[in-house]
């Protein structure tokens, strides 16, 4: 290979390794990026000259991982600001300020409800100012090394066109409400924990290890200070934030003021502004203009000079509960709200400028804890000025509110979860959880019906079409139908839906067993149970002893597949698919064994000669279970070239590492000793 074909390769992998993983739009298929790979390493291996640290083989995913705890030591202190809670307080410290410097000026500016993040920038050969470094707060003197995050995010300029050798910035990296609410609705569709708030998401989403998820996830930043950096810029803070502004530097809401007057009407306008905003605020920075004069002012160690902020006081109201809305969400869990009015005024309760009138009843523990019940009277806040929230009751109501025993959508049986506060209907024919669960049997782990997405599967649904699984099979007899409604395409994509229908029906039953929805029971699960029983009726007919029996299967998963098997529509639906030719029998595989029974084995790098989906199938045919992650549990780490931090963690758990030809010998019965 040239030096110029190397060039080229390298340049394809990166166009893939983008199509992956910042796009998550794939163009081939993961042995043809391994062999793309496999011909690259190759290429370096007999010119090791040629590798520079931007190579595909040098850095993981699209765009290189941060190490976890990369320590940074401040040049300037990234320290707090003091809070004050009255008006009062904020006047007799402008007075407190005046006294020592009449003219002295203040800069009024909304105070971010996220994290602070500090951006270094140096002076390149272009002249420009380039970010070199993005740091966290961590304790105020040592923070962490996030630059690869920083970089993602659209807020952040990676240059600015200013002549100094070098600047200081800092901010506030926030979350828009919109993004919040965006994550936690795909959060509850995949039956995952949604985030308490924004803050607490962005902070999170800042310090993880990848930055395609800081991208995916959306964060936003706005400067509120320069740290470091030529006098010109340093001396008034207003001036400062101005003229950043003018190059296109996001920087927070501010106003110059003059008088403790202007202050506390600036405090106001903030306070009325905040119904407005798309992200949150938890109070107002008053901060002393004149940079000289704030060492006059110090607060204590841990507080920035000549700062303070105002923290708006809570708004509260009482309301009466009108009526308790039970829902049932996508992934079957019963949601409660309850609708009130204002019981002073009789109209919704006017809160931080918006109108509220229902607020989240968590689940049915919270709501006999905070007494929740027709006619009864509550304390309503908003917290974080935002989510309303009931704050306690005021009045108890005749009869505190009792879920029902039955969904309110099917009318089957309700369980609730045990050691949770979660009450699910576990019917997977719900029409309130039909789309998502249908979609999912479809996905690519499951049933791999190319193209039944969401939105197919659902247009599907609404035309009456899909109410279960079985019906999916059912859709070549209303072929016509389907072609001149346009749901699927024209004749000829309708035919290719068609196709991907009839030819999954050949596919493994662990691959059914999975798509069924059945709660704890994944991919990786079901292989498990179908290595075990040889079709799907001998597991519907498996007793929950029998089923603990099998390693890594408790008495919670056991339970959620006796219940699911016992359900009546359940085995009718499963009938229905045996009956339309759906395979519910496992083959006869060749050359497996339980040479790997009961060892926990996770991979990590790339291997010499197996893929990483293949290595993990080898794992699971031999009786071992291919898990994604390293823990105490983990009996053994396969690694192969760049492995991360998986290594590291690894070795630092005392976990064995092992190479591929290892683990292909403890297959071929030459067990290695841990």
């Amino acid at each position: 290979m040239t030096f110029e074909e190397y060039q080229a390769l390298k340049q394809k992998i990166d166009y893939h390794m983008d199509r992956y993983y910042n796009q998550d739009a794939p163009e081939i298929s993961d042995y043809e990026y391994d062999q793309l790979m496999l011909s690259l390493k190759a290429a370096e291996k007999e010119h090791p000259e040629w590798i520079t640290p931007d190579s595909p083989s040098q850095k993981i995913g699209g765009t290189a991982k941060r190490e976890a705890g990369v320590k940074v030591t401040h040049d300037v202190p990234m320290l707090s600001i003091e809070d004050v809670f009255t008006k009062e307080d904020v006047s007799a410290w402008v007075s407190k300020v005046h006294d020592l410097h009449p003219d002295a000026l203040f800069s009024v500016e909304t105070k971010i409800d996220g994290l602070s993040m500090s951006l270094r920038y140096e002076q390149g050969e272009d002249g420009l100012l380039h970010l070199v470094l993005a740091e966290t707060r961590g304790d105020g003197l040592i923070g962490e090394d996030v630059t690869a995050n920083a970089l993602v995010i659209p807020d952040v300029k990676q240059t600015i066109d200013l002549p100094y050798a070098a600047l200081e910035l800092r901010g506030e990296v926030y979350m828009s409400l919109e993004d919040f609410e965006r994550y936690n609705k795909e959060q509850e569709e995949q039956d995952k924990k949604p985030a308490a708030n924004p803050r607490n998401l962005a902070a999170g989403t800042l310090r993880q290890l990848d930055p395609a998820i800081t991208r995916k996830r959306g964060l936003h930043m706005f400067i509120f200070n320069v740290q470091r950096g030529p006098e010109e810029i340093l001396a008034h803070h207003d001036a400062a934030l101005s003229l950043l502004a003018e190059k296109g530097v996001p920087t927070v809401w501010h106003k110059n003021c003059k008088t403790a007057e202007e202050v506390l009407a600036t405090i106001d306008e903030i306070g009325d502004l905040r119904e407005t905003l798309d992200y949150d605020l938890d109070g107002a920075v008053v901060k002393i203009d004149q940079t000289a004069y704030r060492n006059d002012f110090p607060a204590g160690a841990k507080y920035s000079s000549g700062h303070i902020a105002y923290k708006y006081p809570p708004e509260e109201r009482i309301v009466t509960m009108d009526e308790i809305q039970v829902d049932v969400g996508r992934t079957g869990k019963l949601t409660f709200t309850g609708i009130f009015h204002d019981s002073e005024t009789g109209k919704p309760a006017r809160l931080c400028g918006t109108n509220v009138s229902r607020a989240t009843l968590h689940n049915q523990d919270y709501i006999r804890e905070m007494k929740i019940g027709i006619g009864g009277e509550y304390r309503l806040f908003k917290s974080g000025e935002i989510i309303p929230k009931l704050n306690g009751c005021v009045k108890e109501p005749e009869e505190v509110f009792q879920a029902p025993d039955r969904c309110p959508v099917c009318g089957q049986p309700l369980v609730r979860e045990e050691d949770t506060a979660d009450i699910r209907c576990v019917n997977p024919s719900c029409p309130a959880q039909l789309t998502r669960t249908i979609a999912y049997f479809c996905s690519r782990d499951c049933m791999n019906i190319m193209a039944l997405g969401d939105t197919l599967v659902d247009a599907l649904i609404q035309d009456g079409y899909l109410a279960n699984f079985a019906d999916i099979y059912r859709l070549k007899d209303h072929r016509e139908e389907l072609i001149g409604k346009g749901i699927l395409g024209k004749e000829k994509n309708t035919d290719k839906v068609l196709a991907n229908i009839e030819s999954s029906k050949a596919n493994s039953p662990e691959r059914l067993l999975a798509g069924l929805g059945i709660r704890n029971v994944g991919r990786r699960t079901a292989q498990q149970l179908m290595r075990v029983f040889p079709s799907l009726p001998d597991l519907a007919k498996a007793t929950g002893e029998e089923l603990t029996a099998i390693p890594d299967i408790g008495e919670t998963t056991a339970a959620c597949i006796t219940a699911f098997f016992a359900n009546e529509e359940n085995q009718k639906v499963c009938e229905d698919l045996q009956a339309l030719g759906v395979n519910m029998v496992m083959p006869k595989e060749e050359n497996t064994s339980n040479a790997l029974q009961g060892l926990t084995i996770v991979i990590t790098g790339t291997l010499p000669t197996l893929g990483r989906k293949e290595a993990e199938e080898l794992i699971t045919k031999n009786g071992g279970k291919a898990s994604g992650s390293v823990s105490k549990k983990t009996s053994y780490l396969v690694a192969g070239e760049a492995a991360g931090s998986k290594l590291t963690k690894a070795q630092a758990l005392g976990v064995p590492v092992i190479t591929e030809e290892e683990l292909l010998a403890m297959i071929n019965g030459k067990k290695k000793e841990a």
